[in-house]
This record gives structure tokens, sequence and C-alpha cells, in this order.
């Protein structure tokens, strides 16, 4: 028994699990793929901008994905890198998507903050560091695009700490921002990491580091370089804030690096520097906020996505699962914490994107794939030994209504097996009216493009045409007490009551208005935004 606790807290210690996030087009999906370039699990990156190109990106494996050249869905990559062993979780960078983004980061150790150095912190920026800010996981902040005009270094420091309320301190300092781009100086060692200009995008680059105390520093850098950096680190050394390792793995100081992803300048000492400072998996706390000990005989994880369809082929629908404890093993038996079941855990994955491979072993940190037969949802918790529960995943509460219906009633089974499916994966969220009238499925999302998406899969994987029709709804709330029935409380007459997927009651509502006013004629009524999977 100590010897396999002795095992898993090694192999533990050895996983760094974290989610890449940003705003659209700073760049989160090249910086990706770099890291796998570097890491050695892929040879050549694809290119996310030749979206007509035979290679797209690495991580972006739905067709709808190459087609628009956006992330609509979450992904995860796992690779070996100098002793350890990294998941990474690449999110959806476009607003539209950010429910799957909330729900991957309730899986991630860290995030690494994508930030384009000529734009700043962006409006998606704010909402996803919010959330780690929520789980007070550490955040690492890399300023990409330093390779074209970018803004004042110190400027984006002020933003970030400002706008988004953390401390930031550069581990790296770019010299050359005005679209002559010279590289950067690393403050721990001293040395200047040269940037030599170049066609480098596709294939690791060997970096070229220059002592700034050196002679041969005056071949690499002219004088006026040399002055500009000497006085932004002697300001940086009085005014900024000391690197404090504590601090960082607390969530409250973010290291803050310069490069360019789609250069591959900068990536690799990045990643090494990430992988010094951000920790293993920690103790997670269960429902009831007991500390689950990640190096603890026992087994535990829990679904944190579910992703129908990865191979058309094979119309096959898997659980993604994080374990938090113990030594996962291929064939081992499980129970189902909401259910009591028991279950047989006999074909775990591995994965590359959409790329898979069988897994014998799994541990703390780790993301593995579950076939699943429709037994998981998300949040579930699976365990061995004592009962572990852990809190479920947040859903949100959708801004966009539609009525959806199949154009072809002969298709009304395929239809509601995949409105059915996409609901299980948290692609949507689906309602009906609680009177009972019509057979007609409402469907919510965060943003618009999510319909669009809706319509694709629909027909791509279940051979389904369906029309869209907008609803005047712009809000739901989930009735957590009421002091009447629901069809006798006094509501706007643009209010609907309803019920979602799993029975329970909700309204929505037109606008803020109609619910400040259903609160205010119904003493006794509370609703909320949010319910947990």
């Amino acid at each position: 028994m100590q010897q396999s606790v002795g095992i898993t807290e090694q192999e533990m210690k050895r996983r760094r699990t974290f989610a890449i996030i940003s705003h659209p087009d700073a760049g989160k999906t090249t910086l990706t793929e770099k890291l796998l370039l570097y890491g050695g699990a892929i040879h050549q990156a694809g290119s996310v901008k030749a979206r007509k190109a035979d290679r797209h990106a690495t991580s972006d494996w739905m067709e709808i994905e190459k087609q628009r050249g956006i992330s609509v869905t979450s992904s995860v990559m796992q690779f070996e890198y100098d002793g350890f062993h990294i998941n990474i979780l690449d999110t959806p960078g476009h607003q539209d998507f950010s429910e799957d983004t909330y729900r991957t980061l309730v899986a991630a150790d860290c995030a690494v903050m994508l930030i384009d150095a000529a734009k700043g912190v962006e409006a998606q920026t704010i909402k996803l560091f919010h959330v780690c800010r929520m789980r007070s996981i550490p955040i690492f902040t890399f300023v990409n695009k330093m390779d074209r005009a970018a803004r004042d270094p110190f400027e984006l420091m002020e933003e970030i700490e400002k706008v988004l309320g953390i401390r930031a301190c550069p581990v790296t300092w770019p010299i050359g921002t005005m679209g002559d781009f010279k590289g950067v100086y690393h403050r721990q060692t001293g040395d200047v990491e040269v940037f030599e200009g170049g066609r480098h995008g596709t294939t690791q680059v060997q970096a070229r580091f220059v002592p700034f105390e050196s002679d041969e520093i005056e071949a690499v850098l002219e004088d006026s370089y040399r002055e500009k950096l000497m006085e932004d680190i002697e300001l940086l050394d009085i005014a900024g804030d000391e690197f404090d390792l504590a601090q960082v793995r607390a969530g409250k100081l973010t290291p803050m690096f310069f490069g360019s992803a789609m250069n591959n300048f900068g990536v690799e000492s990045f990643l090494a520097r990430f992988l010094e400072y951000s920790l293993p998996p920690q103790p997670r706390a269960d429902k009831d906020g007991n500390a689950v000990d990640p190096a603890g005989d026992s087994f535990s994880g829990f679904i944190f996505k579910i992703q129908a369809n990865m191979n058309p082929a094979h119309r096959d629908r898997i659980a993604f699962l994080r374990v938090c404890s113990g030594r996962f093993e291929k064939g081992m038996t499980v129970k189902q914490a909401s259910t009591g079941k028991e279950l047989k855990l006999a074909q775990p994955q591995a994965f590359m994107a959409d790329a898979r491979e069988g897994v014998e072993e799994a541990w703390p940190g780790d993301i593995i794939g579950l076939f699943d037969p429709g037994v998981y949802a998300l949040g579930d918790t699976l365990y061995t030994g004592k009962k572990v529960e852990f809190a479920g995943i947040p859903m949100f509460a959708p801004e966009h209504f539609s009525r959806v219906s199949t154009l072809d009633s002969l298709k009304r089974k395929q239809f509601q097996k995949g409105v059915t499916q996409l609901a299980t994966e948290g692609a949507v969220q689906t309602f009906r009216r609680a009177d009972g009238i019509g057979e007609e499925v409402i469907v919510g999302v965060v943003g618009v493009l999510q319909f669009e998406v809706l319509q694709y899969r629909l027909k791509n994987e279940y051979g389904v045409d369906v029309k869209v029709s907008p609803l005047g709804f712009t809000a739901v709330r989930w009735v957590v007490e009421t002091p009447k029935e629901l069809s006798r409380l006094r509501l706007p007459s643009t209010a609907l009551v309803a019920k979602d997927r799993d029975e329970r009651d909700v309204i929505l509502f037109e606008s803020e208005w109609s619910i400040e006013w259903a609160l205010d004629n119904n003493p006794g009524l509370k609703l909320t935004d949010t319910a947990a999977r």
C-alpha cells in the first residue's frame, strides 16, 4: 500500500495541467502548437490562418473549426518534456463559447493568460481571468506578437494590475517595441535572448543567449537599445514588484513573459520557467469542503467535458475525466457518486486533439477519455474506496434563446437524439414549457454563434436540417424558493415558466427589468442565474 502511494506521489509531482486563456486572435492556438512543437509532440506546426490549406491547427479538430479558423470547443493535448508530463487544455477564445471554457478551467491547476502586445487586456480576457481568480489558481502571462509594433510594456503592466486587479512581475523584458524587436532580457540570469527574424514559424528555433555584461552584447544591441534596457531594468528594480514564488502560486502575482508564438521566439524559455514555477496537482476540495489528497491510495476524478462524434465514422461519445487522486488503471471498477452504480472503465484513452491512443494507467492531474454509452453527466464524480463527491460544475444562464424544430417530421427521432446529445455535452441548454403545450424545444446559448454550430452539427452528425426561430427572452433564472405554485405567481406577461433538461423549475424573462418586477411582486421568491450540473 505504502509503495503504491509513493509511486502516485512521484508521478503526481511531474504532472502539470493548465489551460490557455485569451481574447480571440491573441494567438492562443498558435502558442499551444508551439508548446507541442518544443515538447516533441509534433514536428511541424500547422497554420491557424491558412483556413483553406490542407494543414490546420492541431488543436482545432472539428470540421467547422477548420472552415472558420476559430476554436469552438476545448481540446486536450498531452506530451512529455524534460521529465514532466504535461496536459494542455486549449480553450475557445471566442466569447460565444465561454461556457465550455468555464468548465475546462475547473479541471486546470493553473492558467496561461495570453495577451496581444498591441491590444493589451481585452474583454474576453477579463471574463476568463475572473473565473481563474474565483478558483485562486496561479496565472502566468505571456505577452504575444512582440515581433510587431507593441504598446509600452510598462503600460501593459499597469493595465494588468488596474483592470484585472493582480500584481505583475516581468520575468523577461522586451527590447525594442516599435516594430524593431531585438529580443528579451532575462532578469534572473542577466542574459539577452536574441530575436532573429526569418521563417521560424513551423520548426524549432535554437535560442541564442548573450550575457548583457559581456563584450559580445555590443555586436547584438546598439548603444541606444542597451541604454534604454538599463533604464527600464533600473526602474523595474526600484518600482516594480519583487518576484515572490509563494504569491505566484497563491494566484496573487502573475509572472510576465514576452515573445512571439508565431515566430517560436520566447516559447521554450517560457515553458522552462513555467514548469519550474508552477505546482503539481494539489488537494482538491469535495462538495463538503474536505480536501482530497491527490497522493492518497484511493482513486477519484470528475467528468468536466462530454464530446460526441469526435470520430464521425464511429459516432462515439467520449467523457473527459480529470484524475484527482490515486492511480487510474485500465479496466478498473469505480463507483459513480451520483447514482451509486459500479462502472468498469474498459477503454481509457489519451489525447492529442482528436488523435487518441489507449492508456494503461493515469495519475493525478492527467486527463483521460472514457467511452460513454450514455451513463455519464457533466460534473460526475467517479471513485474507489470511501465515497468522494466533488462539487458540480457551474452552469451559467444563457442570454439568447430560440425555438428549434426539424424541417423533416420523419426525422423527429434523430432530431431529439441530436439535441439531447448536444445538451448533455453542455454545448447548448434546452428547456420545455412547464404547461406541456406543444413539443417545441427551446434552446438557450451564451453566444449566438452557438446556434450556427448547433445547426451545423445536427446536419453533419445526425443528418437533420433544422429551423432556428429566435425568441425574445434574454435571461433564464432557476427557481430556488417560491412562496406558491409557479402557475400562481405574478409574472410579467412576457415571462415563461419552464423546465430545464433536469426537470428543474426555471423562468424565462425578456429583460432584467422583468426579473426585478417578478421579485418585487412575489415576496419570498428566490432566483439564481447559475445551476450545478
